[in-house]
């Protein structure tokens, strides 16, 4: 290619300044627009312009418009069509074949001069902006006086287009045209007053002349919080630029950045925060961050900046949780937000700040918070309440003095929706801290009555029977607790008497109205009241039929009952009594049971509950019944339980001691260690603690970024053409969140040039083609690279296809060449994520597509085939899996993931091995999501996947519930 080849695709790379969408069939032809141009009416002129633009943007040429516009538009006085004519100057070639300027843009020279001496100051200023986009220096040389005078103009709006009009040409073309550039920028800056007008100039001096904008910077310390936000935003592009390039001037910059952080704007303030701590892992930078960065949080209303300060917050916790702790009280502040995912997000970040320092803080905090959500009618007050608890059991769980004070707040929730999570967080502490039984086991009998959910009951019930046996006052008041709630057999609705069919009668009497007259009345008589029974929830839930509950109240009883009598002895009225009455509600029980298992189809649902109903009777009336099989049934389950919550412990510190071990160490055995002392005297103050542990980030690793991991770029690479085609093609896909870049690498594999190569690409799916590749002239054995963006919607799974269409400069011969397919794989969106189950219940019967997969692999074993599955789909396993393994043959899972565009998707996985020669695994993976992209998608990679190699096709499309 030749060197003016070279020149005319740099040059067009870099002038598209100009996208518009158009129809090109609609595009007018050339003798139309110009009969439009030639005319009167500035209106068709405009239209006319307009589509001469489009049809140029599409690739059509004008020759004949050029002279057409200039001598019927350029003097034209009408606004619109001036800024149409800067848009046409924009696009309009301006060489000839030869690399040569086209005569006419002399003319065009002298039009533009015109407009940059114009009495109006909007032309003057249009015209500056319209020449920051110009890359011609052959039509910029003459204009370089006109530019320079408007540096000096009344008006405001053109010298801060002039300001940058300068800068841009500074940039473009440097000493050719603007040697004095900066000197000439430094000058106009001292004596400008407007503040955007500085704003530019200073732009121009922070990129083109450096030591000028910091000698401007230390000049005029005590002024910069009075130039305006964005004047403080370039201090700050300035200070990162310079102090990433040499670390040892962040102190010329401290004081600015200390002062930014309490700026009015609040943009400034967050970029200030950001930078200092990009610069400093100082405690004093950090303090003063989280400071800001919580101020910003309780002081904006919009909830998308709160989230991203949540972010930013989350981001510092890595290493420096114990700053953080300082400001945990004013973070806690943005619990006041309607917004349930910002007070989710608050309350994730401040669980791992908590300390010994701050908990009782805290805890009176979310004891407000829980209080709060009683009084007010919240839109999700249900889910905040149960986000509290567990965030209120976490704290009780780390630090086991403030339990007694927050269980007793929550036991009055038991009658609420998240009356499971304080059921199951009472059971948890009962058994951790058994100082605190008595006190929290007398205020559970207190608020027994008002329990209303059957699951709540069935908790509540074990811990009555579990743990009632610790005096014989607590067992006594148990026991009557839960008769006096569950009421005397039978548990049978009471039939209802049929009513005598009541008949009104009219009843007629004379009475004396007001003012002495006499009036008949006429009344009619009314049916006399029913008497409304008040029955007990747990009375009335068993006589509804819930078995199962039944069980557990007789089972509660029955270990009450062994518990009295070995306290008080066999011979004993009390123990006597209870056995009794345990007795008899056992066989209530089994009656309803009988009763209700008349069909059938549920007589095998009810045979568990009978079987421990009959044990249960057994303990109670067979003396002779072995002793360790009663201490069995009396304290197995609790052990059991205590076994459980260790297991727990274990599991969530061992989890913990990984994450510490996945991180970077903070810092390095060789790193240097600054002595305070030994610093020169000059540094004071923040300059001095700004200092400690000077770019830290980069020996925590703070600043590495995976996504830029070229062995990660190298697993993204697609070949596009054959190695036997005139032209090679390859593209590297880069996934930014809603944006796919696409850098397509093009190799002209011939001897000959290849003229007007154009790669025409097209989308299938939720991907939209941002901008057209441009066209290129590619020399012998050349090659080039052209970007392509494209932008994403949702998470499904896409394809990008087209041609690559080229001529041959010896031939003129037009030639296409096929792409491969690029399929762009939805693991690019997914991520794994956590949710509790109930929230996966919840989710899973509002979701609207589900997507059914045949399991067809050739694993053999279940645990292995669940752990490819979720490795091989970016998701988490929900469902606690045993370390120890075991032999049975059936296997359910859930799993969940979360998209970039957060969006929800649930897996349920249940697989079963066959029992015969071949044991294979049967079963189906059921897929569920809001949107139809993501069910369909995840089930055609999980169908690929499945079976450890590429899987065979299935249908397995997605349909409604």
């Amino acid at each position: 290619m030749s060197k003016g080849e070279v020149d005319a695709f740099q040059l067009n790379e870099a002038s598209c300044t100009v996208l518009f969408g158009g129809d090109k069939a609609a595009t007018p032809s050339q003798e139309d627009i110009c009969t439009d141009l030639e005319g009167t009416d500035d209106k068709l002129k405009c239209k006319a312009l307009k589509g001469c633009i489009l049809g140029m943007l599409n690739g059509e040429k004008f020759p004949r418009v050029m002279m057409t516009v200039i001598r019927f538009c350029v003097n034209t006085k009408c606004h619109e069509l001036k800024k149409l004519l800067t848009l046409f100057w924009e696009v309009a070639p301006k060489y000839d074949e030869k690399r040569k300027l086209l005569p006419e843009m002399i003319l065009v020279c002298n039009a533009l001069l015109k407009d940059l001496h114009h009495p109006n100051e909007f032309v003057r200023g249009s015209m500056l902006r319209f020449l920051c986009k110009l890359q011609e220096p052959e039509l910029l040389d003459p204009l370089i006086p006109a530019i320079k005078e408007c540096l000096e103009h009344r008006h405001s709006y053109v010298r801060k287009n002039a300001a940058l009009a300068v800068f841009q040409i500074h940039k473009s073309f440097g000493e050719r045209l603007l040697p004095d550039g900066p000197e000439l920028i430094g000058i106009f800056i001292e004596r400008e007053t407007d503040t955007a007008a500085r704003r530019n100039a200073f732009l121009m001096l922070f990129n083109e002349a450096e030591n000028l904008a910091i000698e401007y910077l230390a000049n005029n310390v005590d002024e910069v919080p009075k130039f305006g936000d964005g004047f403080s935003l370039c201090v700050l592009d300035l200070a990162r630029k310079v102090c990433r390039r040499d670390p040892a001037q962040k102190a010329r910059f401290v004081r600015f950045l200390f002062s930014m952080l309490n700026a009015s704007s609040a943009a400034v303030s967050y970029e200030a925060a950001w930078t200092l701590v990009s610069l400093s892992s100082a405690p004093t930078a950090i303090r003063a961050a989280a400071a800001a960065y919580t101020g910003l949080l309780n002081s904006q209303s919009d909830n998308n900046v709160k989230l991203i300060v949540l972010d930013r917050i989350g981001e510092l916790l890595k290493y420096h949780s114990k700053v953080l702790q300082e400001v945990l009280l004013d973070l806690l502040r943005a619990l006041s937000s309607p917004n349930i995912d910002i007070c989710k997000r608050t309350l994730e970040v401040s669980m791992e700040l908590v300390g010994p320092r701050n908990i009782e803080e805290v805890v009176q905090v979310l004891k407000r918070e829980v209080l709060r959500t009683r009084g007010s009618d919240l839109e999700k007050g249900g889910a905040y309440r149960t986000m509290l608890i567990q965030a209120i059991h976490q704290c009780a769980v780390k630090f086991p003095d403030i339990a007694d004070s927050v269980v007793h707040v929550l036991m009055d929730f038991l009658n609420t929706d998240g009356a499971m999570d304080v059921i199951v967080f009472v059971r948890a502490i009962m058994e951790q801290y058994p100082n605190l039984r008595e006190s929290i086991f007398k205020k559970l009998l207190a608020n027994f009555a008002e329990i209303q959910t059957s699951s709540v009951l069935n908790v509540a019930l074990w811990i009555v029977g579990e743990y009632g046996g610790e005096s014989n006052e607590l067992l006594s008041d148990a026991f009557e607790e839960i008769m006096g709630n569950l009421g005397e057999p039978p548990f049978i609705a009471a039939e209802e008497v049929k009513e005598e069919e009541f008949i009104s009668e009219a009843i007629t009497k004379n009475i004396v109205l007001a003012d002495g007259t006499y009036a008949t009345q006429t009344t009619m008589t009314e049916p006399p009241k029913k008497k409304i029974e008040v029955v007990a929830t747990l009375r009335r839930l068993v006589i509804e039929g819930d078995v199962f509950l039944g069980g557990v109240a007789t089972c509660a009883l029955t270990k009450l009952a062994l518990r009295s009598i070995a306290m008080s002895g066999d011979k004993s009225d009390k123990g006597k009594d209870h056995q009794t009455r345990s007795l008899v509600v056992a066989c209530g029980v089994a009656r309803l049971i009988q009763a209700k298992s008349e069909n059938a189809q549920q007589k095998g649902a009810f045979a568990d509950t009978l079987e421990r109903l009959t044990f249960c009777c057994r303990l109670l009336l067979d003396p002779a019944l072995d002793v360790e099989l009663k201490d069995s049934f009396l304290n197995d389950s609790k052990k059991s339980f205590s076994l459980y919550l260790e297991n727990i412990k274990k599991l969530k510190s061992s989890s913990t001691q990984d994450e510490e071990a996945k991180r970077p160490p903070q810092l390095q055995a060789d790193d240097l260690i600054n002595f305070r002392q030994l610093r020169r005297r000059g540094a004071q103050g923040a300059e001095l603690d700004i200092y400690d542990g000077d770019d830290m980030s980069k020996a925590t690793g703070s600043n590495s970024n995976s996504s830029d991991d070229f062995g990660n770029q190298l697993n993204h690479i697609y070949q596009l053409t054959g190695f036997a085609d005139p032209v090679y093609a390859e593209a590297c896909v880069t996934v930014h969140d809603y944006d796919i870049v696409l850098e397509i690498l093009v190799i002209n594999r011939t001897p000959n040039t290849l003229t007007n190569l154009a790669v025409e690409l097209a989308t299938m799916g939720d991907l939209k083609l941002v901008e057209r590749p441009q066209t290129l002239t590619i020399g012998p054995l050349d090659q080039r690279t052209i970007r392509a963006n494209i932008k994403v919607s949702s998470t499904e799974t896409g394809h990008i296809f087209g041609t690559i269409v080229y001529e041959n400069s010896s031939t003129a011969e037009r030639s296409f060449i096929n792409l491969n397919d690029v399929h762009l794989d939805i693991m690019d969106y997914i991520h794994p994520g956590t949710c509790t189950d109930e929230a996966f219940r919840l989710m899973w019967a509002e979701f609207e597509w589900e997507n059914k997969v045949a399991i067809n692999t050739t694993i053999s074993e279940l645990s292995t085939f669940l752990s490819h599955v979720v490795t091989n789909t970016n998701m988490t396993c929900l469902t606690p899996t045993s370390k120890e393994g075991g032999k049975s043959t059936f296997l359910a899972a859930n799993l969940y993931a979360k998209s970039i565009f957060g969006e929800d998707a649930l897996v349920n996985v249940s697989v079963e091995k066959k029992e015969d020669a071949d044991g294979k695994l049967t079963g189906y993976i059921r897929i569920r999501s809001k949107t139809q992209g993501i069910a369909l998608s995840l089930g055609d990679r999980i169908t690929i996947v499945q079976r450890g190699v590429s899987g065979e096709n299935q249908d397995g499309q997605p349909k409604p519930n």
